[in-house]
């Protein structure tokens, strides 16, 4: 079954099918006011000076077969004049918009992905990271199109409109008269259909993110897909949501056809029914041939602003549904929050960590608690390990150190501070963070060591890889510190990962060191070598390490047993093996079976 796009509920559905949407974009644009305010310039005075060319056409008409040779010569000469600055201003204008679409869609595309950056993990536990690529990428392109062109189009049209309505009632009223009986039966189709086509355009963008999230996390998972064949289904699950997203693209493009179709028709048979009337005008001497061309350029002008209306009409619908989509990642409330006036950080920080009767559940299983009555302390300096079977909570207890969700009951704190009054990431800095599935950024393996500490020198990159066992791996490479990883680290291989990422968090030298499963791709030679480095290293920092692999923990200052989100055990290693309880069983199990298998 495909997942479904983001979609808001019905009351804010109905309430954003306006095109005034738009101006949730003026933020954005507000800081480029005259920039703005030239390109008005320039379209103003383009539109005005479209409006006075047919009056000069119809001086040379109506004086052409007149004696005033001079007069006539004026004429074209005040037309080449027109047609300059014509060309001018509409240079400009372009210019002016297209320079601002960019720059004002630059400063959306920084804004959503500073803001998506640091959103908590609970946020991305209900949207997909290749729907939000998709409203950084395609919906701001949709924006960017508006904001360089549509908004401009519309506005030009819009000023033709005016003044061609107006120099028509000047120059014959009871035309003018006629083509304004017009005019609202072509503007009716426009908002009717307008309206269906923001509802479809919105759906349309929407399933396009869909498809762009489920693309992105099969082709992140490409060899997990592979290994299960799972490819044929993959595959159909994608065709499932982009042919959802063509379908609704088909009813759009079929609405505003439609809608071209009805106001074209509309439009040039009014006009001929105009011309028709203003041509019998001519034979009987009412109105000049000048006047009439006059008037029938300023209806042709007026029909085309109408017309190119009500194109841009549908352009500006999917601009107001783009522009909705992204005020919502701005605007998204996170679930982890800074305090309004955050506590400044002990000094000097020691890294003692306690949990108060923490009691915590993950947001999408409320029924099941991950963390049930903690309550624990870890004194500044101490090396404490926590085991047990999976979904015990020892992770838990590192996403809630790094207070990556905040506990439904109970307290976390650091050196006696509560980490919900103090700034996130002041606290951050003061913890190294091993994760089990390590991240490798498309970079050099220097630059990737480098991440836990970007102003680091070269030497102290290379003496924190040859603590995590790292350096010989590296300089094997084909250039070396230098050599580039590849997405996600596709070079390299578990165990490498794990060190460059232990190699990282021992360059960050932060009082509180987190490990968590950091040596369960590490092959022996490997796990000897890091042990020791994180042995060393731990001697002056806080440091949390959760294994499975219970000779990687014998040497803590403490073990902290867990089972079903709570502790049942804590000791050292020798103390725990003797109580003949969870952690006496699992060693059992281990190391027994680790001799038996030698």
């Amino acid at each position: 079954m495909a997942r479904q796009p983001i979609t808001q509920g019905s009351e804010d559905r109905a309430a954003s099918k306006r095109v005034g949407n738009l101006a949730r974009l003026w933020p954005f644009v507000a800081p480029y006011r005259i920039m703005l305010a030239l390109a008005v310039i320039a379209l103003v005075l383009t539109a005005s000076v479209s409006l006075v060319l047919p009056l000069a056409v119809r001086r040379v008409v109506d004086n052409f077969g007149g004696g005033a040779g001079e007069l006539l010569d004026q004429y074209f000469a005040a037309a080449i004049l027109i047609a300059a600055l014509l060309a001018v201003g509409t240079g400009l204008r372009y210019a002016l918009v297209t320079r601002l679409g960019e720059r004002v869609v630059a400063d959306i595309r920084k804004a959503v992905f500073g803001r998506m950056i640091g959103m908590s993990p609970a946020f991305y536990d209900n949207v997909m990271t290749g729907e939000v690529l998709s409203r950084i990428t395609t919906d701001t392109t949709l924006v960017q199109s508006v904001i360089g062109s549509s908004v401009s189009i519309a506005l030009r049209n819009t000023l033709i409109f005016v003044g061609g309505l107006a120099l028509m009632l000047f120059t014959s009223p009871k035309l003018a008269g006629l083509v304004l009986l017009i005019v609202p039966v072509v503007i009716v189709p426009i908002f009717v259909l307008g309206r269906r086509l923001r509802v479809l355009s919105r759906e349309n963008q929407d399933w396009i993110a869909a498809s762009s999230g489920k693309a992105s996390e099969a082709l992140l998972s490409a060899q997990t897909v592979q290994a299960y064949t799972h490819e044929d289904l993959s595959r159909a699950e994608f065709d499932e949501v982009t042919e959802e997203s063509f379908r609704k693209a088909r009813t759009r493009i079929t609405t505003r056809a439609v809608m071209t179709m009805i106001v074209i028709f509309l439009i040039f048979t009014g006009v001929v029914c105009v011309l028709w009337i203003g041509a019998r005008d001519v034979r009987t001497g009412v109105m000049s041939t000048g006047a009439l061309i006059q008037f029938v350029i300023y209806a042709v002008m007026v029909a085309g602003a109408v017309g190119a209306l009500s194109e841009v009409w549908g352009e500006l619908q999917r601009a107001a549904g783009a522009t909705e989509r992204l005020v919502e990642l701005l605007s998204a409330e996170d679930e982890v929050k800074d305090p309004a006036s955050p506590l400044p950080l002990p000094a000097p920080a020691r890294g003692e960590i306690t949990f108060e009767k923490v009691r915590f559940h993950y947001p999408a299983r409320s029924s099941a608690p991950a963390l049930e009555g903690i309550d624990l302390t870890i004194r500044a300096g101490e090396t404490v390990a926590l085991v047990g079977p999976s979904g015990a909570g020892k992770s838990t207890i590192i996403q809630l150190i790094l207070r990556f969700y905040d506990p439904q009951q109970g307290r976390v704190l650091i050196d006696g501070t509560d980490l919900a009054r103090l700034n996130r990431q002041a606290f951050r800095r003061l913890v190294a963070l091993v994760p089990q599935d390590p991240v490798i950024f498309a970079t050099s393996a220097r630059e990737n060591i480098r991440f836990g500490w970007p102003e680091a020198s070269d030497e102290a990159v290379e003496a924190a890889a040859q603590a995590a066992a790292a350096h010989e791996f590296i300089t094997r490479l084909p250039m070396g510190y230098d050599s580039q990883l590849g997405e996600r680290g596709v070079m390299l291989s578990g165990g490498q990962k794990q060190r460059i990422a232990i190699a990282r968090a021992i360059l960050r030298d932060a009082p509180v060191l987190l490990l968590d499963e950091a040596t369960s791709a590490l092959d022996a030679e490997s796990e000897r070598l890091v042990q020791e480095a994180v042995e060393r290293v731990a001697e002056a920092r806080t440091t949390i390490i959760v294994a499975h692999r219970l000779a990687t923990v014998k040497k803590a200052d403490r073990i902290i047993v867990m089972d079903q989100g709570r502790i049942v055990g804590q000791g050292t290693h020798d103390e725990l093996v003797t109580q003949d309880g969870l952690y006496a069983r699992l060693a059992r199990l281990q190391f027994t079976d680790g001799i038996a298998a030698e």
